[in-house]
């Protein structure tokens, strides 16, 4: 079952580390933290970040700097923070 608690909307660019992300209530917060290394996306550009994400999951929640639960599947991915939720990709 798909939560939708949060949900990464992709930038311009495709999927990166300093994307938005969606509440339920259709508020969007800009992300604080990478989504890949768990580095502040004030520190830099995270270029490396970005090109690696386009192939792989997130690691980090990108609003609060948590560990996600990460699973890879054939037809996708899902990762869970557990303070904001599930994505999917």
């Amino acid at each position: 079952m798909v939560s939708e608690l949060t949900r990464p909307v992709a930038p311009a660019g495709g999927a990166g580390p300093t994307g938005r992300v969606v509440a339920a209530d259709g508020a969007a917060a800009v992300a604080r933290w990478c989504d890949r290394c768990g580095g502040s996306v004030a520190d830099g550009a995270h270029a490396a970040c970005a090109a690696a994400r386009s192939l792989e999951p997130p690691r980090w929640c990108a609003t609060c700097r948590r560990r996600m639960k990460v699973q890879v599947v054939p037809a996708g991915w899902s990762a869970v923070c557990v303070e904001h939720g599930e994505r999917r990709g």
